[in-house]
This record gives C-alpha cells, structure tokens and sequence, in this order.
C-alpha cells in the first residue's frame, strides 16, 4: 500500500540507487519496508516463461492480491498490463506516506491527494490488522524522553506491555505485532480493538476519536464481510492509481534497476490494461 501511495503503481519502490536515495531507503520504508526477494524471484521465475512481457508493477499487485487471499481468504481480481517507471527518489516517499503521527484530517488529506476518500482511508487503515512495527513509530506514546507516559488514547496495560518491549533508548531492531491478538490473520480485529484503545499508532487511534471516521470504524468492526468486501474494491482502485501503460514507462527485466538500453534491442511487447486474473505461479508456468 505504501508504495502505491508515491508514484501509483509503477513499482518506482523496487528500484535501488547506489547513493540510498530511492524510495525504498526513505525513513518511512527503510527498514519496515521488506520482502524485495520475493518479488525479484518471482520476476525471475516469470522472466524464463514469458520474457519482457509482465512487469515488476504487475507482480508486485499479482502478490498483493494473492497475500490478501493467504491471510485473509479474499479473492478478488487484478487488471493487468502496468508498465515500470524509471525513476524512483527518497523525497517522494517522504512527501507521500503518512506517518504514524498524522492526525485525521492530515489522514483525510494525503489519501484525498491520491483519490481515496476518508471511509477508503480507513478502509485500507485495515490492513495494520497484519504486520509488525518499529518501536520507533509509537515511542512517543510510551516516553517523554525517559520518562515513562501514555498517552491518552492507549490502554495503561497495553502501554506497560509496550514499555517493557521498548525502553525510552530501545533496540533499533525491535518490533511488535500491529495486531497482538491476530498479527498473521487479515481481519476486522484491527477495528474492534480501536475501541478498547488498543491502536498502536497515533494515527490509528486518531480514527476512533473523529466521529465521521468513526462511524466506518464501528461499521467494520460489526461486519467482517462488508469490510473485506470494501478492502479488495480499495486495493483495486489503488492499482489502478497513476498507472503507466502503453509507451510510457518500460518493463523492467531486473526489478531493482531501470533497464540497460543496449540490453532490450528486442521490441518490448506492449500490454495494455487487460482483465488477467492468473496468479504468479500460473503465468510463470504457463
């Protein structure tokens, strides 16, 4: 989500600059930012099939769809037919994500810049209900420097439990489940504990406290069905975002880099956005 949050859907996040100005080593990413190996084999995999022919882009929303339906057993389908860009610049990742320590109605704004809604920000605030966080990102609702405090929207014990994980000068290394009941599991158990002021972020619990954002909060956290349901549409709409097809951009034959000219003398094939549904397993073997 993170990524498509830049550029749009352009896999710009994959890409690796030698001086670590990309947007994969911006503070927002680096180090929470993980799993390139997994992509990058599956390019790979898919590079021996079907060469110069699906792009990093398209690889990278085929693995959040099919992550979506591991953990959380949504289906849902994926056009295909993205292109790559070319450029990738830390700055751009600093400038897009929302930090931990947004407010609502920054929340409501950085998404509005993209085209999501405030009930689709919440909607894709969801998927902390999976995950792990830095320390880093909550320190201060558990410190004022070396004092211990808590904040007023975190729940005295889940706050101590947090204390006890990370000191005021924790282990840069670190992290805690998002979601301590259910961390591996994509459910609504992200919403159903924002009311008992078990959100680790500030801005998480900063959905519980607005009463419009609120609203959609309890209606998710009553009806796990309908909050997937608009989850799989959001994660849609969100690679559909600043999509590069056609001419423009490239298909990359390593992830991580832009390609070499010299290296794709054979014309690339141009895919345009399609309705392919298959799964990276399937298009590497087919």
């Amino acid at each position: 989500m993170r990524a498509l949050l830049v550029q749009g859907c352009d896999a710009s996040v994959l890409l690796v600059s030698a001086n670590g100005t990309a947007e994969r080593d911006a503070a927002p990413n680096k180090p929470s930012l993980r799993g390139f190996e997994v992509i990058d084999a599956a390019k790979a995999a898919v590079e021996k099939s079907c060469a110069r022919t699906v792009s990093c882009a398209d690889i990278v929303a085929f693995a959040a769809r099919d992550s979506i339906n591991l953990t959380g057993q949504a289906a849902y389908q994926v056009p295909s037919g993205r292109r790559d860009g070319n450029f990738s610049l830390d700055q751009d990742a600093l400038n897009n994500l929302p930090p931990p320590t947004f407010t609502a109605q920054q929340l409501v704004d950085r998404f509005a810049n993209k085209t999501l809604t405030a009930e689709e920000m919440v909607i894709l605030s969801g998927a902390h209900t999976v995950g792990r966080s830095f320390c880093s990102s909550f320190l201060a609702r558990i410190w004022n420097n070396t004092t211990a405090t808590v904040d007023t929207g975190l729940s005295p014990a889940y706050a101590a439990l947090l204390q006890a994980l990370c000191p005021s000068s924790p282990n840069a290394a670190t992290t805690t489940a998002v979601d301590p009941t259910t961390p591996a599991v994509l459910d609504n158990n992200y919403y159903k504990l924002l009311s008992l002021n078990l959100g680790l972020f500030f801005s998480d619990n900063q959905l519980r406290t607005n009463a419009t954002l609120n609203t959609s909060v309890n209606s998710f956290a009553a009806n796990e069905t309908l909050w997937k349901q608009k989850f799989v549409a959001a994660m849609v709409k969100m690679g559909n975002i600043e999509v590069l097809t056609g001419t423009q951009g490239e298909i990359r034959l390593n992830c991580s880099v832009v390609n070499n000219r010299s290296s794709v003398a054979a014309p690339e094939i141009h895919h345009y956005y399609s309705g392919s549904t298959a799964s990276i397993k399937e298009i590497a073997t087919s």
